[in-house]
């Protein structure tokens, strides 16, 4: 009944400034506007780096606001009317608070775990009794739409070629390596996860399905402070976790350092059945029994510096990196047989790996300020350097009972290194006071050198295995620019955006015979999207973008890993890249109810395959591969709910369909399946410092290309505790509580069908502690400003 007096009414503009008394900007303040009449809360907003906030709300109504910072005291502005020009209130100054002055203030509010923004969702890790003691792998599954496919492939809303960043830069990762990463990094040095299904020209166009941005926790206090967090867990084996963050910020200078150790055993298992066929019918079968102890070690370190070298212009340095130490070890049986069920081979397999991958980046960023009579023009900059190296050492030895021979042993030494040289500027222009003008440039070096090296032995002799043994060199350069105008009204927003990215890209084996034809192409990438508010309760949202996916370099990469005596992975050098157009409109309503409808199609789709070798041999590859075409549809419901005041709820449901055409190993693909991925989480606050969450996700059974996943899925939940006078956090969790999350799929060839069910060491009880020491007080100056960093707030 109210909503069509409050849709006719126009909506207006208030501005204004907060500073302290001595005139210095304050920054991250809470601006709340009241009505007047019952200081009911229309809306909330945050005051910027220089201390300005803005509030939309209908005009004609008389309104209070009321400014509130850690450390000061609330202010309340007098009553005012809103005209339909808008209005500017006279600066407000805050006072500073006697009582903070005299102790400590402990803010016990928590976000939610789910936030949802217009272009994204939040998951706010920082805080939750489930990050306990897990790694950013289990929060990522936990995660609204987020899936762990065959070949640990990341899929989000149901669509594979997912761009993962960490702090505004791109792991150059992907399937099982980029798994293993995310399992060594530990979710208590995570601030949030950030899922953005179409992202704008700023971002790079790689990311077909959307882009995982990973923010690690930053420090905002004054003086000198830290965190210490612990955590000891149990499933089948131990794991434990160690993160220390030291921060000190004084007058321009703020230094800042985090450590991390990881230390997760655990195991993996998988079961093989496969059969051969030929004209429909069986001419043999294979039985397999793979397991695996895994002893995982993981050094993580982050530090810098920023420093302000005016009011307005900040530079920045800093160095990241992970050095995981890996080994697994154990025994794989096989049983072959042929039409009639008769043993035709019978092996015991001891597979023996130790991994190592020290990694190391550096950032050098700057970024300075403008100010005229249009608003804040901004200039950033960043030059980075990683280089990700790999040893792979690996002993596979077989022993045959059927028929009886000699056993073989096959040693493998696969070393790589890769670097990636990267250098972006972007700058931001305002065009009036409703449009402002984006633009940017970016060029990337990488070189990748991999080196494997096969040793057969057997009646004790060796030789060099020159069929498996392999040198690929691959080199890239991508050069692109961007240019986005935006313009916003109180109800409206648009923003059309263009990319160009050059590709080029060469590679050579030194060693082996599968050729790299050289890439040379032009692309162009173009985003738009509209947001319109149609009343206070009522919001829509259109998106269209078009993006790219281009293999990873070890997704390149001809070098092979076996799993057992007839199993192995390999990249594949005639990989293409897979191009998308994404569309995507979504309602919200009361900001608590959302409903969005997206379509794809993508060309040259990559997924993950298992496949009879192509050279006739009975071993069985995992590889990607180029498909011809996949379409998807999907549908997406989120309630944000609070039950009672001790209750809020986030339940989301993405339901989609996949549609898969192409071809491989002579069979024809055509098909897709309805299936949809529920998450549903649950925040209790129970008074005296105790707190809880429980979550729920099920996955139901989808088709991947030639995969036909079966349903999983995950019950956790976790308790927390505030300890020593709010400075420490007891925190207890159990994950996977029903031993639900594991993976049973079929894929199915005219030659060749192949089940496999694998498991992992998920279920796992922890206990973690985390104590916040030294000075807690909140800067009420400007945060810490890396390049990375500004890309990705003003990218919102």
């Amino acid at each position: 009944m109210l909503a069509g007096p409050v849709a006719a009414q126009t909506r207006a503009t208030i501005t204004g400034t907060l500073a302290t008394a001595a005139g210095a900007p304050i920054e991250f303040a809470t601006i709340t506007l009241h009505r007047a009449a019952d200081s009911t809360v229309v809306k909330s907003e945050f005051s910027d780096a220089q201390g300005h906030f803005q509030l939309e709300a209908p005009s004609g109504g008389r309104y209070r606001v009321s400014a509130a910072q850690v450390g000061f005291e609330r202010h309340w502005s007098a009553p005012f009317e809103l005209p339909t020009a808008g209005l500017a209130l006279p600066a407000i100054a805050l006072k500073a608070s006697i009582a903070t002055a005299l102790k400590e203030v402990t803010v016990t509010a928590r976000k939610p775990l789910f936030e949802r923004q217009a272009d994204r969702t939040v998951v706010n890790v920082e805080d939750s009794p489930l990050s306990a003691g897990s790694t950013t792998l289990d929060v990522l599954t936990r995660s609204p739409g987020v899936t762990v496919g065959s070949g640990d492939a990341l899929s989000l809303r149901g669509r594979q070629g997912v761009l993962v960043m960490i702090d505004g830069k791109r792991v150059a990762m992907s399937g099982t390596e980029l798994a293993d990463y995310l399992r060594n990094l530990p979710a208590d040095q995570l601030k949030n996860i950030e899922l953005i299904t179409n992202p704008p020209a700023k971002y790079d166009a790689q990311g077909g399905a959307g882009i995982i941005a990973i923010n690690l926790k930053k420090d905002q206090r004054q003086g000198t402070n830290g965190n210490l967090s612990t955590s000891f867990g149990r499933g089948q084996y131990n794991k434990y976790n160690a993160t220390l963050s030291l921060n000190h910020r004084r007058g321009p200078l703020n230094l800042f350092g985090t450590y991390g150790f990881a230390e997760r055993d655990g195991f993996q298992a998988l079961t093989i059945h496969r059969d051969f066929l030929s004209s429909g019918q069986i001419t043999g079968t294979s039985d397999q029994e793979n397991s695996l102890v895994v002893q995982n070690a993981a050094h993580t370190y982050n530090a810098g510096l920023d420093y302000n070298l005016t009011k307005r212009s900040t530079v920045g340095v800093s160095v990241n990196g992970q050095s995981v130490h890996v080994t697994q070890n154990g025994p794989s049986t096989a049983a072959q047989a042929d039409a009639t069920g008769v043993p035709t081979r019978r092996y015991l397999a001891d597979n023996q790996r130790k991994l190592r991958f020290p990694n190391a980046a550096a950032n050098l960023n700057f970024k300075h300020e403008f100010v005229d009579s249009l608003g804040q023009r901004e200039l950033t900059a960043d030059a980075d350097y990683a280089r990700y190296q790999s040893v792979r050492l690996q002993t596979l030895t077989t022993a045959f009972e059927l028929p009886i021979q000699s056993p073989i042993i096959l040693d493998s030494d696969q070393r790589g290194t890769l670097t990636i040289q990267s250098f972006k500027a972007d700058y931001v222009q305002p065009l009036s006071k409703l449009a402002k003008l984006e633009a940017g440039v970016k060029t990337s070096l990488v070189h990748s050198d991999n080196n494997v090296l096969f040793l057969n032995t057997q009646d004790g002799a060796t030789t060099i295995d020159t069929n498996q043994s392999n040198h690929f060199i691959y080199k890239e350069n991508i050069n692109a620019a961007y240019l986005t105008v935006s313009h916003s009204t109180p109800k409206t927003t648009l923003t059309a955006g263009l990319r160009a990215e050059q590709t080029n890209a060469t590679g050579r084996q030194e060693v082996g015979g599968e050729p790299f034809a050289p890439r040379h192409y032009t692309q162009f990438f173009p985003s738009a999207a509209v947001r319109q508010v149609l009343n206070e309760k009522h919001e829509v949202s259109l998106s269209l973008s078009r993006r790219i996916d281009r293999p990873t370099y070890n997704q390149l990469n001809p070098f092979r890993s076996y799993i057992d005596a007839t199993t192995y992975g390999s990249g594949n050098p005639g990989l293409l890249p897979q191009t998308s157009y994404n569309l995507e409109l979504n309602h919200t309503f009361r900001q608590k109810f959302t409903t969005g409808l997206s379509w794809s199609i993508t060309s040259n789709p990559i997924i993950n395959a298992v496949q009879p070798a192509p050279d006739g041999s009975n071993f069985v590859v995992a590889r990607d591969v180029n498909l011809d075409r996949q379409d998807t549809y999907t549908l997406t419901l989120g309630a944000a709910l609070e039950p009672f005041k001790w209750w809020t709820t986030n339940n989301n449901v993405v339901v989609y369909y996949a549609r898969f055409v192409g071809n491989l190993a002579g069979t024809a693909l055509d098909k897709g399946r309805p299936a949809f991925n529920l998450t549903s989480t649950s925040t209790f606050t129970l008074g005296h410092g105790w707190g809880a969450d429980l979550t729920g996700t099920y996955q139901s059974r989808q088709l991947y290309g030639f995969f036909d996943l079966q349903a999983q899925g995950q019950l956790t939940l976790g308790v927390s505790k505030g300890v020593l006078e709010n400075k420490g956090t007891l925190k207890l969790n159990a994950a996977d509580v029903l031993y639900t999350q594991k993976t049973r799929a079929t894929s199915t060839y005219n030659n060749y069908q192949e089940q496999f069910y694998q498991r992992f060491d998920s279920r796992v009880v922890t206990l973690a502690f985390t104590y916040r020491f030294g000075n807690q007080k909140v800067a009420p100056t400007r945060r810490r400003a890396s390049g990375a960093e500004d890309e990705k707030r003003r990218a919102g």
